[in-house]
């Protein structure tokens, strides 16, 4: 089920929030635990027991955990086949269709052996897998063990976060769980935010995805319209997930959870590192926290381990994106630039740069990310390739076409204004005014959100015209 569909919006949500608030208090939670099963269960029903399986084992391997929490090997070998069991449903979920047909085209000898598989993917295995990981992980540092299984099903289906992140840390909601409150003013502020992330789906995320899924499938295209195509797909795939998110965050405050932010501008970045701390940060603290620092960081005395840590993460992060050679390349690359930086120190260093120096990097950065989403986007390397000697004139392609003229025609606004909502131009406008005069400063934030009102209404009937917009990172 999509949030951005008439199910969730007009039936789902309003019967899951209503029933929430007549519940006694004690009773809302298994409420919650059941819808949120429901919500996934919606698609395709039996992927539901996997969810419910990776509820059960789960809780009890980290109850085994706590129970051996003074015998340091024994419970060291209970987290190892944890690990094991959870990364080996998503590599058979998830990977197993690539490994036998990568098999098969590098030794063909082998198709008679090993037949290719067609497995579907859960939606969303990635980020509820992951939260389950570092659920029981966190018990083996340290943090208690929850004896209600209940709330541990409650914790890794939470239906707002369930199918598209931000990948939640049990660390962070465990006491929500079992003691929280919802105000008027953390509903109100919900609501807006859930808002504010449907009208970036739905007016601009959908609306430049037409672009780009043009330039992406177009047999040939202009160079100009394979920069509109890349630039329209950036934007596109920053306001699907980061609208996702926003969604996902105020849904959860209405229910009176906090999850943690999981973008913050990231195309303002002046590096890639920086980049990575502010795109996706779940998905990067993730890694940070359970693979970077376990192999030791940065705090090595070897170079060559740090590049050997760097590389690690990075080629981890292009494959939990998808099971194809475009995102282990587009994560590899990624990782180049932050390791080049991490071994120059760019990033201390810049301060110092000549300010035109720090401009020309900035935009370096940008072209590289506009690269490595080309990767990204593409369906074989060979694609991206060749999209990529299109934009740089390399392919023999005309600079200019009808096709470029008509659709930045068309949707010059949206790009206008996505380029404008990319950057903090209208938060820095508002703290301005704020600053000036406090009370001048609330009427502008309750117009702000008068216009989110009044742009979901705009939004909804976008999407009764056209109900097809599935999320990008459903995929993953």
């Amino acid at each position: 089920m999509l949030f951005s569909s008439i199910e969730f919006l007009l039936f789902f949500f309003p019967i899951v929030l209503s029933v929430y608030f007549l519940l006694p208090a004690k009773a809302r939670n298994y409420w919650l635990l059941l819808s949120s099963l429901f919500f996934y269960a919606w698609g395709e029903p039996v992927f539901v027991l996997i969810m419910i399986f990776s509820i059960g084992f789960n809780y009890l391997l980290a109850l085994r955990i706590e129970e051996l929490r003074d015998a340091r090997y024994a419970k060291k070998i209970v987290l190892i086949a944890d690990v094991a069991v959870n990364l080996g449903i998503l590599f058979v979920f998830k990977y197993l269709n690539f490994v036998t047909r990568t098999l098969h085209e590098l030794i063909p000898a082998t198709q008679s052996m090993f037949p290719q598989t067609e497995i579907a993917l859960p939606i969303g295995i990635s980020f509820f897998t992951f939260q389950a990981l570092s659920y029981v992980i966190d018990v083996y540092r340290g943090t208690p063990a929850q004896k209600n299984v209940g709330y541990i099903g409650l914790y890794i289906s939470l239906f707002p976060q369930l199918i598209a992140g931000p990948i939640v840390r049990y660390t962070t909601v465990m006491h929500q769980i079992t003691d929280r409150r919802v105000t008027f003013p953390s509903f109100s502020d919900g609501l807006i935010r859930f808002l504010t992330g449907f009208n970036k789906k739905v007016l601009l995320a959908n609306m430049l995805a037409n672009v780009a899924d043009l330039a992406f499938t177009a047999k040939e295209n202009s160079v100009l319209m394979a920069w509109l195509g890349g630039i329209c797909y950036a934007l596109q795939l920053f306001y699907d997930f980061s609208g996702y998110s926003d969604m996902a965050i105020g849904l959860g405050r209405m229910f009176g959870f906090t999850f943690l932010e999981n973008f913050d501008y990231p195309y303002i970045s002046k590096t890639m590192t920086e980049f990575w701390r502010r795109w996706h940060i779940s998905l990067g603290s993730w890694f940070r926290d359970y693979v970077y620092f376990p192999l030791g960081g940065s705090r090595v005395k070897r170079k060559s381990r740090l590049v050997f840590n760097l590389f690690v993460v990075w080629l981890l992060t292009g494959i939990w994106h998808g099971a194809n050679w475009t995102f282990i390349l587009w994560g590899l690359l990624h990782g180049l630039a932050v390791t080049v930086e991490k071994l120059t120190g760019i990033p201390q260093k810049m301060e110092k740069w000549h300010p035109a120096l720090r401009i020309c990097y900035r935009v370096w950065i940008l072209l590289l990310v506009l690269i490595a989403w080309v990767l990204f986007r593409a369906d074989t390397v060979a694609n991206a390739f060749m999209y990529l000697k299109t934009m740089f004139g390399l392919s023999g392609s005309p600079l200019i076409d009808d096709a470029f003229r008509f659709n930045f025609r068309e949707y010059i606004v949206y790009l206008i204004f996505a380029v404008l909502c990319a950057m903090p131009v209208f938060k820095k406008i508002l703290n301005r005014i704020s600053r000036v005069n406090a009370r001048l400063g609330e009427a502008a934030l309750s117009a702000g959100d008068l216009i989110q009102l009044v742009l979901f209404v705009f939004s909804f009937s976008f999407l009764v015209m056209n109900a097809h917009n599935p999320f990008i990172y459903f995929n993953f």
